[in-house]
C-alpha cells in the first residue's frame, strides 16, 4: 500500500534518483561508520546509505513508516520525535565516540532540530541535511547581508558550513512549494569558549529589531548586564561579524562573574 504524505509531519519524500546519488556522494559514507538518519521516510536515501555502511540507525516519528523500516534487519529504528532524542546516549548505544548525522529534515521544524543538535555537537563528526534553501542561505550567510541573523551566528560559532547541493521541488513527491538545498556542517575543533545560553540571548536581542542601530536594543541589554567595555553600537546587528559577537559574549560573561 502506498504511503500518503502527512502534512502534520511536513512529509515530502525524495524521489529523484540523480539527486539521491548526488547527496550520497556528498555524504561519502564508508563501511562501519556510525550514522544516524533523521526522517528516513520511504527509505530513498536510507537504502543507498545502508548498502555502503552495513548498518544504519534511523529516527522516524511516523508509526506506519517506522513499522516498514523495522522490516530491514540492517536498520536500528528509533520511533520518536527527534527533538526528544538524546544523541549522546544514542552514540553510546551504538558504541561510537561520534556520530555522522544526515537527513531530509521536516521543513516546519528545521530550526528547532538544528538547535537541539547543537547540544550534542561534541558527539558529532559531521552533519548533512536537506533543508529549505532559504534556511540554508541563512545558516551560511556572511555579515552585512539580509540573510545574516541569529541562526547564522549561533551555528557558525560551532560549525564550519557549506551549501553543497541545490535541490528543486520536482525532486520530491509531493513537491514542496520551495527550493531546497543540502548543507554540510562540520563541528569546529576549537570553538570560542562562551556560554551558549548567554550568546543566544545576546544575539536574539541584537536581531530583535534589525533595522535599528544596536544602541537602541543591545545597548540597553549590555547596561543591564553590567558591561562597561568597548563595543561599537552605532551599527545594525547584521553588520557585526560572528567573532565580535563571541568576543562580546565572553566579555559580558566575565563582567557578570565579577572579574
Amino acid at each position: 500500500m502506498k504511503h500518503v504524505a502527512r502534512k502534520r509531519f511536513g512529509q515530502h519524500f525524495l524521489a529523484d534518483g540523480a539527486i539521491i546519488d548526488a547527496i550520497v556522494r556528498e555524504i561519502a559514507p564508508r563501511a562501519g561508520q556510525a550514522m544516524v538518519e533523521i526522517g528516513p521516510g520511504l527509505a530513498a536515501l536510507t537504502q543507498p546509505l545502508v548498502e555502503r555502511l552495513g548498518r544504519l540507525a534511523v529516527i522516524e516519528l511516523d508509526r506506519d513508516l517506522a513499522a516498514r523500516l523495522r522490516q530491514h534487519p540492517q536498520l536500528k529504528v528509533v520511533e520518536s520525535d527527534v527533538l526528544k532524542v538524546d544523541f549522546a546516549a544514542l552514540a553510546d548505544e551504538l558504541g561510537a565516540p561520534k556520530l555522522r548525522v544526515v537527513g531530509n529534515l521536516p521543513y516546519n521544524i528545521s530550526s528547532p532540530i538544528l538547535f537541539h543538535l547543537l547540544r550534542y555537537v561534541h558527539r558529532v563528526e559531521d552533519q548533512h541535511f536537506m533543508l529549505q534553501k532559504e534556511v540554508v542561505d541563512r545558516m551560511v550567510a556572511p555579515p552585512a547581508c539580509a540573510d545574516y541573523g541569529r541562526l547564522s551566528v549561533m551555528l557558525q560559532w560551532r560549525y564550519a558550513m557549506e551549501n553543497v547541493l541545490f535541490v528543486p521541488p520536482a525532486a520530491f513527491d509531493p513537491p514542496p512549494r520551495v527550493d531546497s538545498a543540502v548543507v554540510r556542517m562540520v563541528p569546529r575543533a576549537q570553538p570560542a569558549a562562551v556560554d551558549g545560553e548567554l550568546l543566544s540571548e545576546l544575539v536574539q536581542v541584537a536581531f530583535s529589531q534589525r533595522r535599528k542601530i544596536l544602541r537602541h536594543t543591545l545597548g540597553r541589554w549590555l547596561e543591564q548586564h553590567g558591561f562597561g567595555g568597548r563595543f561599537d553600537l552605532q551599527r545594525r546587528a547584521e553588520e557585526v561579524p560572528v567573532d565580535e559577537y563571541l568576543a562580546l559574549c565572553a566579555a559580558v560573561g566575565s563582567a557578570k562573574a565579577g572579574f
